[in-house]
């Protein structure tokens, strides 16, 4: 059996980067069913954590499924789970695009640091602002 240790930051955003996710216990909520979902298809979510309309997630990726089938799995699962338990007012979507980066492991306690830190961060630095800084790239 393999051995794999392949950290994997990932960004993804809310569809015309909508505010659906407005509250932090919406967003906990929906935070929490992606983490568990994970689980059950053998996605191991590290941290997770975002604001009004993106989410940055830590995966450790395995063997068998790669980056597309994470996002796939992840987006499209809890866009339909949002939707069908009514916790947005108007249809949720997350957007197509995403970005990803891989991490080292002497960078993770950082990086699980700034993904846990999202709420904070967000009050001082726009999503736009952050996306500029990361050269990170969304079509819209």
């Amino acid at each position: 059996m393999p051995y794999l240790k392949v950290y994997t930051h990932l960004v993804w955003t809310t569809k015309n980067r909508e505010p659906y996710l407005s509250t932090p216990e919406l967003r906990a909520v929906v935070w929490k069913h992606i983490k568990d979902y994970g689980l059950t298809k053998g996605i191991i979510v590290d941290q997770i954590n975002g604001f009004t309309q993106h989410c940055h997630c830590l995966v450790l990726l395995n063997a068998t499924m790669p980056i597309s089938k994470v996002l796939h799995l992840l987006k499209g699962e809890s866009s339909h789970w949002i939707n069908e338990q009514g916790l947005c007012v108007t249809k949720f979507e997350w957007q197509n695009d995403y970005w990803g980066v891989s991490v080292g492991l002497a960078e993770l306690t950082r990086i699980r640091e700034y993904i846990c830190n999202q709420e904070d961060h967000h009050m001082d630095k726009s999503f736009d602002d952050e996306c500029k800084d990361l050269d990170i790239h969304f079509e819209d």
